[in-house]
């Protein structure tokens, strides 16, 4: 395992932490924060709108990367939280595992809690696929360490006060999500390779997010699985099947 991050190599010479004071929210004013962009417009090439195309299989592997990745940052203020969705995520773990039995199509290869498994999956199959998850998601914190100087205390403040307002939808907080990570993929070099560039950063915005605010820690992680299944999904997949190889 590993060979596929070997050459995820990130320059600390970015153009500096995102200038960015706020997120400004759907009906807050007629002015919206410094570099964010208009509501009711996607930034470009991303997308917060609900996609269809994960399968349960789908839904279990990128929740465990996210959880993983949430769980490999060392000093975390949201322990008592991480502890407590990961009671739920097993909970769901079961329910996908029922629908996952009822599809057809579904290579069906283990889940995100080890003592969850899917009927008639062998246990090494399953084993091996969780671990490998594990395995990238800590990497992926790892080289988070090495990214963090490019998003600002202001960013972070900002969309955690997006994700306490109870008067949000969660496509609301998916564009909040997607305006922040245009402004932040925008301060590395065009030569970066702009999925993984995304999905680290979608992850280490949800965790400084989820640190300042551990309340959100929830909101955070069901819209970032949602945003990373509809912007990253064919990505995710060939990582972990490569990783498996």
């Amino acid at each position: 395992m590993g060979h596929l991050l070997q050459d995820w190599s990130f320059s600390a010479s970015v153009h500096g932490p995102a200038d960015w004071q706020g997120v400004q929210a759907p009906g807050q004013g007629g002015h919206r924060g410094p570099g964010c962009p208009a509501w009711g417009h996607v930034p470009t090439g991303l997308s917060s709108q609900v996609s269809n195309g994960a399968s349960p299989q789908d839904e279990r592997t990128t929740s465990l990367l996210v959880f993983s990745f949430l769980q490999s940052c060392p000093h975390s203020r949201c322990r008592q939280e991480l502890e407590m969705l990961g009671h739920e995520l097993e909970m769901l773990g079961h329910k996908l595992s029922v629908r996952a039995a009822h599809d057809d199509e579904l290579q069906t290869d283990g889940n995100w809690c080890s003592h969850f498994r899917l009927e008639g999956v062998a246990e090494t199959d399953s084993e091996t696929r969780e671990e490998v998850v594990r395995d990238i998601a800590r990497q992926l914190a790892q080289i988070g360490d090495r990214m963090e100087c490019s998003i600002c205390p202001g960013l972070v403040a900002g969309l955690a006060a997006q994700f306490s307002n109870s008067s949000l939808s969660e496509e609301d907080r998916r564009r909040c999500l997607a305006a922040a990570l245009q402004q932040l993929t925008q301060l590395y070099p065009a030569d970066v390779d702009r999925e993984k560039t995304l999905l680290l950063l979608t992850m280490l915005v949800a965790k400084k997010v989820a640190d300042h605010s551990p309340a959100v820690l929830q909101n955070v992680f069901h819209t970032t699985v949602t945003f990373i299944n509809q912007n990253l999904l064919a990505y995710v997949r060939n990582l972990v099947q490569n990783e498996m190889d």
